[in-house]
């Protein structure tokens, strides 16, 4: 799962919290007004998974538009996800290997470096990892059926 898709359900996640709580104060409202039970019980189903149809509708225009960008053969709508990850990559080989590497030969040619550069290594794994589906959400997309 990418960033994009990672920040999609955690919005997703947000906005059914935030229905979720008005949900309550519409049933009380549908106490008062309503006395047949069945039907309160039947309006109240409805109010409590319009939310969640609302969610998953948005969900998937918002799938159709990824297949669109990835599809397309502009750089600048499929090739900007390439481009974080390609990023991330070099970020990583740099703090993990390059920047020891640059040290090493350095002290073993008796030069010495100014303060080497660092990364904030939060930010950039909250990114990859965003990216790279790491977190369950590569597990929630395999159980929902929506990857092979």
């Amino acid at each position: 799962m990418d960033l994009i898709n990672y920040l999609e359900e955690e919005l997703r996640e947000i906005i059914l919290s935030l229905i979720s709580s008005l949900i309550q104060p519409v049933g009380d409202i549908l106490d008062k007004v309503i006395p047949d039970q069945d039907l309160k019980r039947k309006l109240s189903h409805e109010i409590a998974t319009m939310s969640e149809k609302h969610a998953q509708q948005a969900l998937l225009a918002q799938l159709e538009i990824n297949k669109a960008e990835a599809a397309s053969g502009s750089l600048f709508k499929g090739g900007w996800r390439p481009a974080v990850g390609w990023v991330c990559a070099i970020a990583f080989m740099y703090h993990f290997i390059l920047k020891d590497l640059i040290i090493f030969g350095a002290a073993f040619a008796g030069v010495e470096l100014p303060e080497l550069p660092e990364f904030d290594m939060g930010t950039l794994l909250t990114v990859l990892g965003g990216m790279l589906g790491i977190g369950g959400l590569r597990t929630y997309e395999k159980q929902k059926g929506l990857t092979k």
